[in-house]
């Protein structure tokens, strides 16, 4: 078996399709599109192109498709960019998000809070990592000016209600703004459907290329520039303009989104056969995130008694690329947060892993994966101290509620 890449939410390779797009821009075609000659005008054609395909794909307008140089950019533009328009304008200094988020919100809105006086409302998750759309309702206060929530996680591949939640900002005025960078290949990203005022989306995760990215900002909503220089991007994104990245962006959403109801299915089967069997081939495992509202692609699983990291070293001797979490935070020794958000304990987290699929995942890599698996478990286990059954974990989050409770109480 050639090596097996199981790690899609980390990142995905670049289509065929969408490098063949991108070529003319590296080389031939690769004029500043700032510039009044032939070749700029060229390249501002291919910009204008690209803009219009993302805002047709979306159902925008041309003029709400900001092109970054990243989610994480994007995410930054849209919580620093709205928190400092409206703070500049006295409607407020309080945002709304959630302890499951990306770093890129959690730092966000922490650097914020630390250095800018904003207040920050970090929401708990159920055991499947849902928000509490009543606890979202009560949270909001007369200074509320931002919630960012995430459309589906990128660790357990929970999918939030983002309509609902969308309908709820609206009731009371307040901007929301969505991560849907693990949205792009698999979900809807229209955003008069979704409702919302701010969106991310990356090229990393739809078969793009890396280094682009892009936030949809609603006409009218406040916000101001985080980075400064030249003016580019309708005043919001100063730099000049990855054209080539641009316009593999733009090819790639386009053919994730009129593939993703086939390409969905497809993946849904492999997910469930695929936690069937872990389930039925590996004792005292934990599934993490929502049993049915995740992500197609997503597995997210705990194996007690034994750690992720060691689990995917040894897969990695088998050619299995898999992970224990987010890709930003692989070289952190502590367990997820999101995990942790969802009220398992220590131990449950740190055995935590993530197998995500992509358009080359088929039956039998998986069932090569699930013949490796379980040796791998049973030879990790015998060397572990820690002795945990599901029996154990199940008392101990009892217990963990109860003590919340009585503190509550207190």
């Amino acid at each position: 078996m050639k090596e097996i890449y199981l790690d899609f939410a980390a990142t995905t390779f670049v289509r065929p399709e969408v490098k063949e797009a991108m070529e003319p821009y590296f080389t031939r075609e690769f004029g500043n599109p700032g510039s009044m000659h032939s070749s700029g005008l060229h390249a501002k054609q291919a910009l204008d192109y690209a803009r219009e395909k993302v805002a047709k794909t979306i159902n925008s307008r041309i003029d709400e498709v900001y092109f970054t140089g990243s989610g994480t950019e994007s995410i930054n533009l849209a919580v620093k960019g709205v928190a400092r328009a409206c703070k500049r304008a006295g409607k407020g200094n309080h945002i709304i998000t959630s302890r499951i988020e990306h770093h890129a919100v959690m730092d966000s809105c922490k650097d914020l809070e630390k250095n800018e006086g904003f207040r920050i409302t970090y929401l708990p998750v159920d055991k499947f990592g849902l928000i509490n759309l009543e606890e979202l309702e009560k949270a909001i206060a007369p200074e509320t000016i931002l919630i960012t929530l995430m459309y589906a996680n990128n660790e357990i591949g929970t999918i939030q209600q983002i309509a609902e939640i969308a309908k709820i900002a609206k009731k009371h005025n307040v901007l929301f703004h969505t991560d849907a960078c693990q949205a792009g290949y698999e979900l809807s990203v229209n955003v008069q459907e979704l409702g919302v005022d701010l969106m991310t989306l990356n090229g990393s995760k739809i078969y793009g290329p890396k280094g682009v990215g892009m936030l949809f900002v609603k006409k009218g909503t406040p916000i101001v520039p985080i980075i400064h220089g030249g003016g580019q991007e309708g005043g919001l994104r100063s730099g000049t303009e990855n054209i080539a990245g641009i316009v593999g962006f733009a090819k790639a959403l386009e053919i994730c989104q009129n593939a993703r109801e086939k390409e969905a299915k497809r993946l849904t089967k492999l997910r469930d056969y695929f936690i069937k069997e872990l389930f039925k081939r590996i004792p005292d495992i934990m599934l993490n995130g929502h049993p049915v509202q995740r992500l197609p692609n997503n597995v997210n699983v705990s194996i007690l008694s034994i750690e992720g990291e060691a689990v995917l070293l040894k897969l990695n001797e088998f050619g299995i690329y898999a992970s224990s979490g987010s890709a930003c935070t692989s070289h952190d020794l502590e367990p997820s947060h999101v995990v942790l958000a969802t009220g398992v304990p220590f131990e449950v987290a740190h055995g935590s892993l993530r197998f995500t699929f992509g358009i080359t995942t088929n039956k039998k890599q998986l069932e090569f994966v699930l013949k490796a698996l379980p040796p791998i478990v049973k030879e990790l286990r015998n060397l572990s101290p820690v002795k945990l059954t599901l029996k154990d974990i199940e008392r101990e989050i009892e217990k963990q509620k109860a003590l919340a409770a009585s503190v509550k109480v207190g």
